[in-house]
């Protein structure tokens, strides 16, 4: 396999660029093409797709973003043309948080994306992602490669403040908050999961 090409961007379209190495011009088919520009030196991390009626480059800014191609086309009802829909459409991180979230109305935004297929790459990819994306996005790992949602969390506080109602100290509360934030869960659930936990 082709694992980068090196060279001039010789012309850019809609769908693809062309990257001129040693008189020879490559056609890459990339998910934002015009996050290139044209005469620049560029590296475009590859990957070339081979079947009886194609031969195809497809390019990237980082071997990360490619992993994460490479890990979409393992879904069922996802080709090529669906797994660069997804990435021209959203950060890597966005389609890691909403995956790790089980967040399929986020996911049916993509061009081609129904909510079978949603499930679908929920399904086969969730758990399956900290071993590439700690390096692009490292926040959104702990040290043990657990999924961590830094995003706000509405459900949670009011989880929290039904707690302390209930005459829980937030000394108690704080040691199952970790646990509760692993699952995206409605407030009734997060206070059930709580008291499971907390009444152990």
């Amino acid at each position: 396999m082709i694992e980068f090409i090196k060279g001039t961007v010789d012309y850019i379209n809609p769908e693809y660029i062309v990257i001129e190495n040693n008189g020879v011009g490559y056609q890459i088919l990339t998910p934002n093409p015009f996050i290139f520009k044209r005469e620049n030196k560029e590296i475009v991390y590859t990957y070339q797709h081979v079947r009886e009626d194609i031969l195809a480059l497809y390019g990237f800014k980082t071997r990360e973003e490619r992993a994460l191609f490479l890990k979409l086309l393992n879904v069922t009802g996802i080709g090529p043309k669906g797994g660069l829909a997804i990435l021209a459409s959203g950060e890597p991180e966005q389609v890691i948080r909403a995956i790790e979230n089980e967040d399929e109305k986020f996911l049916v935004k993509f061009p081609g994306v129904g909510k079978k297929t949603a499930r679908q790459i929920i399904l086969d990819l969730k758990g399956k992602l900290h071993d590439l994306m700690p390096t692009l996005h490292p926040d959104l790992f702990s040290e043990d490669h657990e999924f961590v949602d830094n995003t706000s969390h509405t459900e949670i506080d009011e989880a929290v403040e039904a707690l302390k109602v209930l005459g829980y100290a937030e000394r108690e509360i704080n040691k199952v908050l970790p646990e509760l934030r692993k699952e995206k869960l409605s407030t009734d659930q997060y206070i059930k999961k709580a008291l499971q936990k907390l009444l152990k």
